[in-house]
């Protein structure tokens, strides 16, 4: 296996025994252990430690774990940036990124669970990256692990009207119509967000 993939993989696997509680929330996260476990050496589970760290699921070499206000605060963030996002989108697309965003939509009324996942997430990245904004880019980038969990909360429950908003959502960037995307880019997130606390605290 390549260095990238070992990295990969072990990210994955160290992320998911996070946001599913196997790691919990104050436990020290020791290398060693991890690559045992895992079965990997300790240079790819370091660099999988240093990415959840950059994306703040992992803080002084211990698991930190979300809480409720936590998640409202990154959906607060979700919506700014991608609200000006996909108003960016309608205003600045190209027709290769047009043609990807419609593909996802299909994709997702027809995919796998795991091809679903996957159009669900270059759906949002595509939007994202319009903007040409580095730091917005960047800011959302740090919140990966957290934005994974919710939209495997929200494809493995089959939220209501999901694939339907991202539909609208790209009605509104192919019909270049800026504010109805970003209000709809908003009105997602937040049906998302209901969607997964409702979830997660009645699990609890």
């Amino acid at each position: 296996m390549d260095k990238k993939k070992a990295v990969q993989q072990s990210y994955e696997l160290v992320r998911d025994k996070i946001l599913n509680g196997q790691l919990l929330s104050g436990e020290k996260i020791t290398e060693e252990k991890l690559a045992t476990d895992l079965g990997f050496s300790r240079t790819p589970i370091r660099d999988a430690i240093k990415r959840l760290e950059y994306e703040g699921l992992i803080i002084n070499k211990k698991v930190v774990k979300p809480t409720d206000k936590d998640l409202r605060n990154i959906f607060q963030v979700r919506m700014l940036l991608e609200g000006y996002s996909a108003r960016c989108a309608a205003t600045y697309s190209s027709a290769e990124q047009l043609a990807t965003l419609a593909e996802c939509v299909e994709i997702g009324k027809n995919g796998s669970y795991d091809e679903i996942m996957d159009a669900n997430e270059r759906f949002h990245q595509i939007i994202v990256q319009t903007s040409g904004n580095d730091r917005l880019i960047d800011t959302i980038n740090r919140m990966q692990s957290i934005i994974y969990l919710f939209r495997k909360t929200v494809v493995f429950y089959n939220r209501p009207f999901l694939i339907e908003e991202h539909e609208d959502i790209y009605n509104a960037i192919r019909d270049r119509l800026p504010e109805r995307a970003e209000e709809l880019m908003k009105q997602h997130l937040e049906k998302d967000l209901d969607f997964c606390l409702h979830l997660i605290n009645s699990q609890n």
